[in-house]
Parts: C-alpha cells; structure tokens; sequence
C-alpha cells in the first residue's frame, strides 16, 4: 500500500496516472495505469481518494517499491509524501460472473469494502485481518480465487502483464484509462493507437485451455501458435494471444482481437 499525502496530491497524481485522478471525491476508488514516458506499463494500481489531500494505491506484491520510486522520480517542488507500508487484507470473491450478478442469491454486503477488480459488485477487498466471517461468506481455496481472477479477465502485474507491454495489450485499459484527461507520461502512445483505431499485436483473453496445459506453454490453434498462457486454472485460462485470432472463450463469448 502506497499513501501519497499533502496539498498537491491529487494534481500530481493526475499528472502522473492514466485515469482521472482530478475528479475523485473522497471515498471514491478507480484503477490506473502508472506507464513509463515511452508507454509501457509501470504498475497497475488502485487508487482510492481517502480525503481531498490523501491517496492510497494498491498495487500487486514485488511492484510497490518500484513505484514510489517512479512517482518519486518527476516530483519536483510538489508538496506531496510518498510512503510504502504493509498491511493485511482480505479478498472477497463472488463465485458467478459478471454476466450472471443478477442471479447472485445474496449480494456481497460486507462493512468496510474497497471495490477490487473491475469494480462490477462481484469484487471487493476489506483492511480486517482479524474479521469474523459472516453467515454468507465462507473461507475459500486459492484455486477458487484465481478462477474467480481469470473469470472477471484480471491481470496480475509480473504473470499476466509485465513493465515490457503496453496498456492496450492488457485488456484493462477501458476501465484504467481516461481518454479525456490532460496529459501524464505515456499519454502519447495510449492516445495515438486510440485516435487511430489502432489494436496491439497481441492482448490478453479467457481461453479455453488444452488438457494438462501450465504457465508458459504456447497456445496452439489448428497446430499454429497464436500465444502464450500466462495463468492457467483447470480448463481455462488467461492467455496472450496474437492479433487477428479467434479463440473460443470459458464463458461463452468469441473474443475477435
């Protein structure tokens, strides 16, 4: 967790990050995009307006002093601080997807809850180490949450996306970026392959997996290779797959890239 505190926080933030930091009120949450000049990706993060002069980022394990290191690099006569620290916190999961919330029998209703994710209600996360859980939630398996990650097609920064890609190839630029902000590094690229329609040479999709398939084996269609897996859960997958490729997703949809 990354606190960023003081009376230019939420403009040096805006200045820095790909979503709109300017407009957030305090309680507000969004995911963002940290990207270096040339447009690849830094960190993924969210970003939570605490108050109207503190921000906290969370970001995914091994990726939080590299950060601050990135935000601590351009930040020149800005009255903001930026501190690393640690906490606990537990991660709440629906096991239905997005398409099927409105069949959920009871809603996630927990005191306390950051939305996580893509933000649609299937995900939250709550700062209690110690918290109790209720009659309608249950202590679930790490198989059970990564299949939770890979069914709301969520990355994770050093196995899904790494500091050598780009936003588009990430599948989470439409809810991390803000294509009407003013300018932060890696605007460029972003708005340039935007205006222009532009699709990268390869982006991250669900995909159904072969049998006995792991992290790292190539993605294979009439005996070509289209990609890459990078997180593998039973019979599904996340996967980088090249441009112009149909794969057949989990979930039912056909993903054309």
């Amino acid at each position: 967790m990354i606190t960023v505190t003081g009376s230019d926080a939420k403009t040096y933030l805006h200045s820095q990050l790909s979503q709109d930091i300017a407009s957030m009120q305090p309680g507000d949450v969004r995911t963002s995009l940290l990207l270096q000049p040339t447009g690849k990706i830094d960190s993924l993060l969210r970003v939570t307006c605490a108050a109207a002069d503190r921000f906290v980022l969370d970001c995914d394990p091994d990726f939080g002093e590299p950060t601050v290191a990135r935000l601590s690099r351009f930040k020149i006569r800005v009255n903001a601080e930026i501190e690393l620290q640690r906490q606990t916190w537990r991660a709440i999961r629906s096991n239905s997807s997005v398409a099927d919330s409105a069949n959920i029998d009871q809603p996630l209703d927990v005191g306390g809850m950051i939305p996580a994710w893509r933000s649609d209600g299937t995900a939250f996360d709550i700062f209690s180490p110690t918290m109790t859980l209720s009659a309608t939630l249950r202590e679930g398996t790490q198989s059970e949450f990564v299949e939770s990650r890979v069914r709301a097609m969520w990355p994770v920064m050093g196995i899904d996306i790494t500091t050598e890609m780009i936003p588009a190839e990430t599948s989470v630029a439409d809810v991390a970026v803000s294509f009407t902000k003013g300018c932060y590094p890696g605007q460029e690229l972003v708005e340039r392959m935007d205006s222009r329609g532009s699709m990268a040479p390869r982006r991250l999709c669900r995909v159904n997996c072969a049998p006995g398939a792991k992290v790292g084996d190539e993605v294979l269609v009439d005996n070509e290779i289209v990609g890459v897996y990078t997180t593998v859960i039973g019979n599904f997958a996340l996967a980088l797959i090249k441009r112009g490729v149909l794969v057949s997703d989990p979930y039912g949809e056909t993903l054309p890239l």
